[in-house]
């Protein structure tokens, strides 16, 4: 920290965006300020104005900062918005969750792109739009513009399956087919195009396109092809219109109203267009205790409109909104012309901006309403299973494992953790079981158990794993009697603090514990035995999805033996080329053919097997 306090003297009195890390260099926080000096220093000051509570938490954990000057507030507010995207600092305003948001995602690097349904904007080399508030919407829009464009609807980075037919979606046309070369990736690119140019609010070069190939089609008298440009200009322009995505309409506004409590903030979003409310969006946001009601529309109107496929030429904001005059410029560039953020004082815009505030108060309740109702469910069944299980202390962190496995092959272990009856997922483990002969559970549980708590111990840095590093108030083994004494068993082997131990078995959810030969029966209609139930099935689920990945590896592994010719030095170098099975299956015959150490003639006779085997 005296290395900190050093280098706030030598900060500059201009604009620009200040970075605090933690010790290990990561992120806490990103700002902006029009004047560096005053407002990184006012984080370090006794007695400062700044009231939030989180500040002193953020102040305890800065190690050290930096500065970067722009020559203006605006290209501060930039730049700002980029780093918040870049490194998701933890103390920075932003939509709660922003996974649960759906967008539009065009993967514009694939050489054929998807235009598809997603609820993250991380990736590199995929251009969102977004977010929306209605997944149902965005669903059906896709649809809409599947019928229209025809893209690809098949998932991964190249088009089509491996046997050289086209699908059913080509036969529906709801696919140009690119996978058998029915279309040029000129040709399909210029359509990802129109996709986009539609998705970025521009639908007039479609509409003429579809006006002139349905009067061209008329004139043939292929009154067939007619009819069905003409359902799919109909389908464009209901598209078009329910959207409002037209930003040059000139009674385009959007409304937005803020209601901000502790730490959570809400946001409703009234779109109008042409004079008419066409929607209604929700959002609510993390981390703002303490922000004012400018700070808080500045980082929720970059969060938004930074992915918006379009910005309306006015926003209508709350009365208490003040200095916009960056964000103006902001949201001008980005629409490219002018956008005005106006504080309404009467008339119709004033009376719709109280409705929007109204709105997300009664959202900001509502939500703490169900937070609140959540809180108390989960103690309710942390309350019931200590008492009905005899446990000392609430099971505020549950460990619960399981084994799969099929006739005894590529054996798994899942480790599944909940916090004050939460999933905790980052602290989630997999385990592939190693040395056992055949199927047998009970020692496939003790090897399990045993690896996960000699992982408990005094660790030296490179060992540390922060989900193994804290022990479990409750262990829970999906499974019945001997599952249980086989993690018994392995606990024993470690000196553990006091860890409650049972084991939950399906065919009537009786729980089993230590020393009773009989079954402890919940109510199956208590929070206790469905937080149980919950847990259980979490640890199916993730160890059933690593046994299942592990079967598929090692399925593409065994691609290579059915090859003729293909010895250990060939799959490596086919591997090393191609970087992977998946590839190789993909390659065309020209590509086989021309990988270093494997000669031509053996290039067309893998592609020739591969082929002739559907690509399995």
């Amino acid at each position: 920290m005296a290395d900190v306090r050093d280098k706030l003297n030598g900060l500059p009195a201009k604009p620009g965006v200040y970075l605090f890390r933690d010790t290990k260099g990561a992120v806490l926080y990103v700002g902006k300020a029009k004047s560096l000096r005053p407002r990184v220093r006012s984080y370090f000051q006794s007695g400062r104005g700044d009231t939030r509570q989180s500040i002193p938490r953020l102040v305890s954990r800065i190690d050290d900062f930096e500065v970067i000057v722009t020559r203006t507030e605006v290209e501060a507010l930039h730049l700002e918005q980029n780093l918040v995207k870049r490194y998701r600092p933890a103390f920075n305003v932003r939509l709660r969750d922003d996974k649960s948001f759906p967008y539009i995602a065009v993967t514009v690097e694939d050489e054929y792109p998807r235009v598809m349904f997603t609820r993250e904007r991380h990736r590199r080399g995929v251009v969102y739009f977004g977010p929306y508030a209605n997944a149902k919407k965005v669903r059906e829009t896709l649809d809409v513009l599947n019928r229209v464009f025809q893209f690809r609807p098949c998932e991964g980075p190249k088009p089509g399956r491996h046997s050289g037919i086209p699908c059913l979606d080509y036969h529906i046309e709801r696919c140009h087919a690119p996978c058998v070369g029915y279309i040029s990736k000129e040709l399909y690119g210029e359509l990802i195009d129109e996709v986009i140019e539609f998705l970025s609010g521009d639908t007039r070069p479609i509409v003429r396109a579809l006006e002139e190939r349905m009067r061209e089609a008329a004139a043939d008298e292929r009154f067939e092809d007619a009819a069905r440009y003409r359902n799919r200009l109909f389908a464009i322009q209901n598209l078009a219109e329910r959207q409002g995505a037209d930003r040059r309409e000139t009674g385009s506004i959007d409304v937005i109203g803020i209601a901000a409590e502790g730490e959570r903030a809400a946001v409703q979003v009234f779109p109008l267009r042409g004079g008419k409310m066409i929607d209604r969006h929700g959002f609510h946001l993390e981390n703002v205790e303490g922000q004012d009601v400018t700070t808080i529309l500045e980082a929720f109107c970059t969060e938004y409109y930074g992915n918006a496929p379009s910005i309306p030429p006015q926003l209508v904001v709350p009365r208490e909104t003040g200095d916009v005059e960056a964000l103006e410029q902001w949201l001008g560039e980005r629409r490219g012309s002018r956008v005005e953020v106006r504080v309404p004082e009467r008339g119709e815009k004033a009376r719709l901006a109280e409705l929007a505030a109204q709105n997300a108060r009664l959202a900001l309740d509502s939500e703490a309403v169900q937070a609140e109702q959540k809180r108390l469910r989960r103690v309710e069944a942390l309350e019931e299973l200590r008492e009905a299980l005899n446990l000392e202390s609430l099971p505020l962190r549950i460990e619960c494992y399981d084994i799969s496995n099929i006739q005894g092959q590529q054996i798994v272990g899942s480790m599944v953790v909940f916090q004050d009856a939460v999933a905790k997922k980052a602290h989630y483990r997999k385990f592939a079981v190693r040395g056992l002969e055949g199927q047998d559970d009970f020692a496939a549980m003790a090897e399990v158990i045993s690896r996960r708590f000699a992982r408990l111990g005094h660790l030296t840095d490179e060992e540390y794993d922060e989900g193994f590093a804290t022990a479990p108030n409750l262990v829970v083994i999906d499974g019945g009697k001997g599952q249980l004494s086989a993690a018994l068993a392995a606990m024993q082997s470690y000196d553990l603090p006091r860890v409650a131990v049972i084991a939950l078995a399906k065919r009537v959810e009786e729980v089993f514990v230590p020393g009773s030969p009989d079954p402890i029966v919940l109510d199956p209609h208590g929070p206790g035995l469905q937080l149980l139930q919950r847990i259980r099935d979490e640890a199916h689920r993730f160890a059933l999805d690593f046994h299942r990945r592990r079967r598929s590896a090692k399925a593409r592994e065994s691609l290579f033996d059915t090859l003729e010719g293909v010895g250990p030095a060939r799959r490596r170098a086919l591997l090393h080329h191609f970087g992977s099975t998946e590839n190789v299956v993909a390659a065309s015959q020209e590509e086989l053919e021309g990988v270093p150490g494997v000669p031509a003639k053996t290039g067309r006779a893998i592609y020739a097997q591969l082929h002739r085997s559907g690509g399995a």
